[in-house]
C-alpha cells in the first residue's frame, strides 16, 4: 500500500502546525521548510481547511493553524478522507472487468490487508506524530520557545 503525495503532504502540514503551535503559518513557510511544491500544498491546505482539520485566515497577516486538538486528529480517519482511491487492484472498483473475479481470493485477502493497515493507523493521532517535537522542530528549522517542565514561559 502506498499513500498518495496528497496524503503525505496533508500529514506533513498537520505535523508542522502541531510543532509550531503559536501563531499562523503560511503555505510558503511550510513549503520552504519541507522543500516541497507550494502549488501542490495549496490544494492540500484547501482540503484540510474544508475537512475542518485546519483554520485559515485570509489577508496580509493571514495563514493557517490547527483547528482541532492534536489528540482528536485520528490518522486512520485522515487517510480515509484524503485518499481518493483505496482500490488496491481492479476488482475493488465498480468498473471491475477482471474475468477471474468470481473465483479469485485476491480481493478478500487484499481487503483484509487494507483493513489491517488502516486499523493500525486508527490507533494513532497527530499527538503520536508529535512525540519528538524538539527533534522535528530542529530538523524543520522551526524556532520554539524554551519550555520549563513542559510549560511555556509566561509572556513578558
Amino acid at each position: 500500500m502506498r499513500l498518495t503525495r496528497f496524503t503525505d503532504y496533508s500529514l506533513r502540514v498537520l505535523i508542522f502546525l502541531g510543532i509550531k503551535q503559536d501563531g499562523l503559518s503560511t503555505i510558503k513557510e511550510i513549503a520552504d521548510h519541507y522543500d516541497i511544491s507550494k502549488n501542490h500544498l495549496m490544494k492540500v491546505v484547501y482540503e484540510l481547511n474544508r475537512l475542518g482539520y485546519i483554520e485559515t485566515v485570509r489577508g496580509k497577516n493571514g495563514g493557517m493553524r490547527l483547528n482541532q486538538d492534536p489528540d482528536t486528529i485520528n490518522l486512520g480517519a485522515l487517510v480515509r478522507r484524503t485518499e481518493n482511491d483505496l482500490d488496491l487492484v481492479e476488482c475493488f472498483s465498480d468498473g471491475n472487468r477482471c474475468v477471474i473475479t468470481p473465483a479469485c481470493r485476491l480481493k478478500s485477502i487484499l481487503g483484509e490487508a487494507l483493513n489491517a493497515f488502516i486499523g493500525v493507523l486508527d490507533q494513532y493521532t497527530l499527538t503520536d506524530l508529535l512525540a519528538e517535537q524538539q527533534a522535528l522542530a530542529e530538523l524543520l528549522r522551526i524556532e520554539k520557545p524554551v519550555t520549563l517542565n513542559g510549560r511555556r514561559p509566561a509572556p513578558g
